[in-house]
């Protein structure tokens, strides 16, 4: 939920107002509130247990496409590096990367830059192009503000370094993808 400063209620209403700007109903968005898995940057959350959240809402949404991060979590953060690990997770009964397509299910990871091209803004447009990925997103200027709009909704999470993302990070208007 969002509570790592104790502020999951506030962090849950900045979500539905930053998905609203972006034409997502708030009957769309779907909070996890699990004590096994807290919002914590440093915490690696618990894989089998995720691998199973994810796959049921998979299943009960009939969802064809997720979109999520790589195995560098685009900044080192544990959390989300955990969602990339439980797509990829095996077992002795079963292997959710493999389930997919069983359920119409497509997976794309966005990919994890250094902190130089993070931060070249529109100029690693012609990199990225260069570079093999099969999904590249860059946005029109409308649609780059309307990211920005959406962040802004996320005033408790607004620190000084995040500004600074919202001006100059490639992912703000130029993101790369793979299928897993």
């Amino acid at each position: 939920s969002g509570n790592y400063y104790h502020q999951g209620e506030i962090r849950k209403k900045e979500l539905e107002q930053s998905c609203f700007l972006l034409g997502i109903p708030a009957s769309d968005i779907t909070v996890i509130d699990h004590r096994d898995l807290p919002d914590n940057p440093a915490v690696e959350w618990d894989t089998q247990l995720l691998a199973a959240f994810v796959l049921k809402h998979i299943e009960t949404n009939s969802i064809n496409l997720v979109v999520t991060f790589d195995a560098g979590g685009v900044s080192g953060h544990a959390n989300h590096i955990s969602l990339y690990t439980a797509l990829r997770y095996k077992s002795c009964c079963f292997e959710i990367f493999t389930l997919f397509p069983c359920v119409g299910c497509r997976v794309l990871v966005l990919e994890s830059v250094n902190l130089f091209r993070k931060y070249t803004s529109v100029l690693d447009v012609l990199l990225s192009c260069l570079l093999p990925r099969d999904a590249l997103f860059v946005l029109t200027e409308e649609e780059t503000e309307q990211a920005r709009k959406a962040m802004r909704c996320h005033h408790s999470q607004l620190l000084w370094f995040r500004h600074i993302y919202m001006r100059f990070s490639r992912y703000m208007m130029i993101n790369s993808l793979r299928l897993l």
